[in-house]
C-alpha cells in the first residue's frame, strides 16, 4: 500500500483546520518533509484565517447544498461530488478529516480510495466495523467486553421498537447506529412516548448521517462517561494511551474533558484500556480511535460506542502523555510503526470548550464578528482556536470558537489554572455573548470541585430566569446609558460640523440626554450629562450618581462610581448592548425599540406597513425625502 504524500487536503474548517496546519509545519520541520497543507473551504470563510494560512486553498461553493436523494439542506462539507471536484482540482494525493463533517462517514472514505487517495485516519472496513454503533457493540460482544444492554439488533418498525424495548425495560434510549456527537438520539420513558419519538428520531438519523438505522438500548442515569484514547499501528501493535472523564454534558454535549478520569480504582482503569484494546483488536483496526465506556459508582464498565476519529477531546490526553496524536497520525499514514508501549503519562489536565452562545437565553448561538479575543498565556497552558479579532463565526457552522485547556502536576492544579485563564479571557462577539462566565461558574461548583461527576448533572441543574446573574446589574445600566449617550453625542458633533461646513452652524440647546434601558424586563428612564472627557453624571428620578469611564480601545473599559473601580467590556448589538462587568453578562436593551430613526431631518412621504404587521430585513416600511 502507498504510504507517501506531499499534497493533503483538509476537509475541515476552523480550529480542526489549524491544528492539522500546525502539525503539518511542525512534522515538516521535525522530518525534513515538504508536506503541504490545502484547506478546502465553502463561502463563508473565504476570509477565514485556516484559509489564509494554509500552503493552498480551493473552494467549494456555497455553504450548504440540497441533497438530491431526499431533498434536504446539508453542509456543502458533506457533498461528495463537490469534495471529488476540488480533491482532482487540487491534485492532492491524501486528505485528512479532523473530526465533524465527513470524520466518520466510510462512504467518504471508500470514494478517495476508488480516487487513489490515502486518508489519514482509519480505512472504510475498519471504520464501519467500529464506527457503526450495532457492529461495534457485536464486536465488544464477541471480545467478552460488558455492553449496556440492548435489543440485539436494529428495529425497522415500530412494533419491533416497542419489543426490542418491552425486553430492555424502560426507560430506553432510541439512538441512532450511524454516527456519534450526541445527535440523534432519544430518552423514551413508556411506549407512548417511543410511539412519538420513533419516527423524528429515524428522520433526524437520515438528515444528519445519512443512514435511517436505529436501535434500542437502556438509558443509564447517573453514570461517568469514560473514553480509552487507542492508537494501532499497521503493523499489530495497539496502544490505550490513557482514559478521558467526558462525564460533563449538556443535552449530551461535551462542555469538560479531564484526563486522567479521577477515582477510578486500578482495577477498574486496568479493565477498561484491556477492553479497548481487545475491542480495537476484534476490529482489525489500524489507526487512532477512542472506545467510550460508562461506568457506574460501583465501578462496574459498559462498553458505549467508539469513535473511529480524532476527538474534540484529544488536547488533555496529549498534554499527560506527551504525545502530539496529529503527528502520529501522519506517520502512521506514512507506514511509521509504534514502540511496543505508549509513553507513560503524567499530571493531569482539564479542557473546555469555548462556544459563542447565550447560556442564559436557552444557549442561543451568538454568531457575529469577533471585536475583541484576548486569550491567556502562563504556565501549563494551551488554546486552540483559528479566531482571531476581526474573524467572523459564521452563523451555518457550529458556535465552538476555541478549547482552552490547563495542565498541572495535580488535579487541583490544572482546574486552579483553567479558572484564572478563564478569567483572564477577553472575548466580544458582535452577536452576543459566550459561554465564558457560565463554564467559570460551572468550574465553581462543588460536584466539579470534588470531580464527582455524571452525564446528567447539567441538565438537573436548570438554568433558568433564576439563575441569571444579578451581581453589577447596576453597573452594567450606567455603562449602558453611558454607551448611548456617546453614541448620539459623536452623532450630534458630526451634524454640528457639517452644518457649519454649510455655513449655519445648529447645535442642540438642551443639557444632558435622556436615555431609557430596558433590563430583565424593568424599565429605567435615566439622564446623562457630560462633566468633562470621560467624567459624567446620571440622574434617575431623585439619586445621581459621578461616574468615571476610561476607555482601554473599542470594548474595555475601567468604571468607577461611588467608591468602587470596576472592570467591564462593552459591545452593541443593534438595540441591545452586550455589557460585562467583572465576568458577568448583562443584557441590556434601549427601551425605546422599534423606534425606525431617520438619518438626519426628513419628511414622511408614504407609509407602507400597519401596526402589528411582521417585517423582516430589507423590507420597506416608509419612504422619506430629506434635503
Amino acid at each position: 500500500m502507498r504510504t507517501d504524500f506531499r499534497r493533503v487536503a483538509i476537509v475541515n474548517r476552523g480550529e480542526p483546520a489549524m491544528r492539522f496546519i500546525h502539525a503539518v509545519r511542525e512534522f515538516n520541520l521535525e522530518h525534513r518533509t515538504e508536506i503541504r497543507a490545502i484547506a478546502v473551504f465553502t463561502e463563508p470563510d473565504r476570509h477565514a484565517r485556516f484559509v489564509r494560512e494554509a500552503d493552498e486553498a480551493v473552494e467549494l461553493g456555497p455553504s450548504s447544498f440540497v441533497d438530491e436523494r431526499d431533498g434536504l439542506r446539508r453542509p456543502t462539507y458533506l457533498d461528495y461530488d463537490a469534495l471529488e471536484r476540488a480533491l482532482t482540482e487540487a491534485q492532492v494525493d491524501a486528505v485528512w478529516t479532523g473530526w465533524g463533517f465527513v470524520a466518520e462517514r466510510p462512504e467518504f472514505v471508500e470514494k478517495c480510495e476508488r480516487l487513489g487517495i490515502i486518508c489519514i485516519g482509519p480505512d472504510s472496513g475498519a471504520m464501519r466495523r467500529l464506527g457503526d454503533k450495532i457492529c461495534a457493540k457485536r464486536l465488544a460482544e464477541q471480545a467478552g467486553v460488558p455492553v449496556i444492554p440492548w435489543g440485539g439488533g436494529p428495529v425497522d418498525t415500530l412494533d419491533a421498537a416497542l419489543v426490542h424495548a418491552d425486553r430492555v425495560g424502560y426507560p430506553v434510549a432510541l439512538k441512532a447506529s450511524g454516527g456519534a456527537g450526541g445527535r440523534a438520539i432519544r430518552r423514551v420513558d413508556s411506549a407512548a412516548d417511543l410511539q412519538a419519538a420513533f419516527a423524528p428520531v429515524r428522520r433526524d438519523a437520515a438528515r444528519i448521517f445519512n443512514d435511517r438505522t436505529v436501535f434500542i438500548e437502556r438509558w443509564m442515569a447517573g453514570m461517568r462517561h469514560i473514553e480509552v484514547q487507542v492508537q494501532a499501528d499497521r503493523h499489530g501493535t495497539i496502544w490505550a494511551i490513557g482514559t478521558r472523564d467526558c462525564s460533563l454534558q449538556r443535552r449530551l454535549q461535551k462542555l469538560m474533558s479531564e484526563a486522567p478520569a479521577t477515582g477510578l480504582v486500578p482495577d477498574v482503569e486496568a479493565s477498561l484500556l484491556d477492553a479497548a484494546v481487545r475491542i480495537v483488536a476484534a476490529a482489525q483496526y489500524r489507526d487512532q480511535v477512542s472506545v467510550e465506556f460508562l461506568v457506574d459508582l460501583a465501578g462496574r464498565c459498559y462498553f458505549l460506542e467508539a469513535n473511529t476519529r480524532l476527538q474534540v477531546e484529544h488536547v488533555v490526553t496529549e498534554l499527560t502523555s506527551g504525545i502530539d496524536l496529529v503527528k502520529l497520525q501522519i506517520e502512521m499514514a506514512r507506514g511509521g510503526r509504534l514502540a511496543p508501549a505508549p509513553p507513560v503519562s503524567s499530571g493531569h489536565a482539564i479542557e473546555v470548550r469555548m462556544n459563542a452562545e447565550d447560556p442564559y437565553n436557552g444557549f442561543a448561538a451568538s454568531p457575529g464578528v469577533v471585536t475583541l479575543f484576548r486569550m491567556p498565556t502562563g504556565p501549563g497552558l494551551r488554546v486552540d482556536t483559528a479566531t482571531a479579532e476581526g474573524s467572523t463565526m459564521p452563523q451555518e457552522f457550529g458556535p465552538m470558537f476555541a478549547k482552552l485547556a490547563a495542565r498541572g502536576h495535580t488535579r487541583d492544579e490544572a482546574l486552579g489554572r483553567l479558572k484564572r485563564a478563564l478569567a483572564e479571557s477577553v472575548v466580544v462577539v458582535s452577536g452576543g455573548p459566550t459561554n465564558r462566565t457560565f463554564l467559570l461558574q460551572m468550574l465553581d461548583r462543588p460536584e466539579v470541585q470534588r470531580g464527582i461527576l455524571d452525564t446528567g448533572l447539567l441538565d438537573r441543574l436548570t438554568v433558568g430566569d433564576e439563575s441569571l446573574p444579578e451581581r453589577h446589574a447596576k453597573i452594567a445600566l450606567l455603562q449602558a446609558a453611558i454607551e448611548i449617550y456617546d453614541e448620539e453625542y459623536a452623532e450630534e458633533v458630526a451634524a454640528f460640523f457639517a452644518s457649519a461646513a454649510r455655513l449655519r452652524p445648529t447645535a442642540r440647546a438642551e443639557v444632558g440626554r435622556p436615555v431609557e434601558l430596558s433590563y430583565r424586563g424593568h424599565r429605567y428612564a435615566l439622564r446623562v450629562h457630560r462633566l468633562g472627557e470621560g467624567r459624567y453624571r446620571v440622574v434617575s428620578g431623585a439619586q445621581r450618581l459621578d461616574v468615571d469611564v476610561e476607555r482601554d480601545g473599542p470594548c474595555e473599559r475601567w468604571l468607577t462610581t461611588d467608591g468602587g473601580r470596576y472592570r467591564v467590556l462593552a459591545a452593541v448589538s443593534g438595540y441591545t448592548l452586550l455589557i460585562e462587568v467583572e465576568g458577568i453578562p448583562h443584557a441590556v436593551s434601549r427601551a425605546d425599540e422599534g423606534v425606525v430613526r431617520a438619518g438626519s431631518p426628513a419628511v414622511v412621504v408614504s407609509v407602507h406597513v400597519q401596526p402589528g404587521d411582521e417585517v423582516a430585513a430589507g423590507d420597506r416600511l416608509v419612504v422619506i425625502e430629506a434635503m
